[in-house]
């Protein structure tokens, strides 16, 4: 059963209490807020398939490397793009869905307190950050979304169905852009590595390593091979859901 407006208004009014409401809004793989996509469809699973996404893009410096990893492994993947800094680099967006990636929804501006916007102001960062990247794209529009942090308010499911949006989380994420460790990183994403599974990485903001170096670089090579060596092939998030129908 999804959560609806109505719940965050009885929060508002202390009917709810605000632990449980601040529960769930702090839980980026919850479904019960609204519809959330933690796994691959099945007839992905079926391919082989698993989901690489990369949040807080484009980066001038590490995006190019990361798309250049990618090539190296005939590998595809998302870039959930922050809106300022897609408007910034647009460049960067085109190159990215020349080379047969996706690029998708990450907010406007990627406030800390985003979950926690009117129903307005989330409408407005979430029209903005497609427009940017509809300009882009030639007039593609992203079809993902995630919320910064994966943090969500009961208001933006409503959004997110007026501008055509699914929301994604993930399977399971590395934490690169807070840890310095890239064997550390590359466990938790490698752990039970399975097909249908969408892991979460940085191109914008990655951590970086004791020499300097951007822990996802780090982190990518060693992945890939994984994913080679389990038969598992990357691909971004249209490929794996096709003409899926989620709204």
């Amino acid at each position: 059963m999804l959560l609806t407006s109505a719940l965050w208004t009885l929060a508002s009014a202390g009917i709810l209490g605000n632990t449980v409401l601040g529960s769930l809004v702090m839980c980026p793989r919850c479904k019960m807020i609204s519809t959330n996509l933690i796994r691959l469809p099945k007839t992905a699973v079926g391919r082989g398939e698993i989901a690489l996404t990369f949040d807080d893009g484009p980066d001038a410096e590490v995006t190019p490397q990361v798309l250049d990893q990618l090539d190296l492994h005939s590998a595809k993947a998302s870039f959930f793009c922050i809106g300022e800094k897609a408007a910034a680099r647009p460049d960067l967006v085109a190159e990215i869905i020349r080379r047969g990636h996706s690029v998708e929804n990450h907010s406007y501006n990627h406030r800390n307190l985003f979950a926690f916007s009117s129903s307005k102001n989330l409408k407005i960062e979430v029209i903005a950050t497609q427009q940017v990247i509809r300009s882009a794209d030639a007039g593609g529009s992203p079809m993902f979304f995630r919320a910064p942090f994966g943090f969500r308010s009961p208001l933006l499911g409503g959004v997110l169905r007026q501008t055509r949006l699914q929301h994604v989380a993930w399977t399971r994420r590395g934490y690169d852009a807070v840890c310095r460790n890239p064997d550390a990183v590359f466990r938790r994403l490698a752990h039970k590595l399975s097909a249908g599974d969408i892991l979460l990485l940085h191109d914008g903001g990655s951590a970086r390593t004791r020499k300097g170096q951007p822990v996802v670089l780090e982190v990518l090579p060693r992945l890939l091979e994984q994913c080679a060596s389990h038969g598992l092939r990357s691909v971004s998030l249209p490929m794996a859901f096709g003409d899926a129908q989620f709204l």
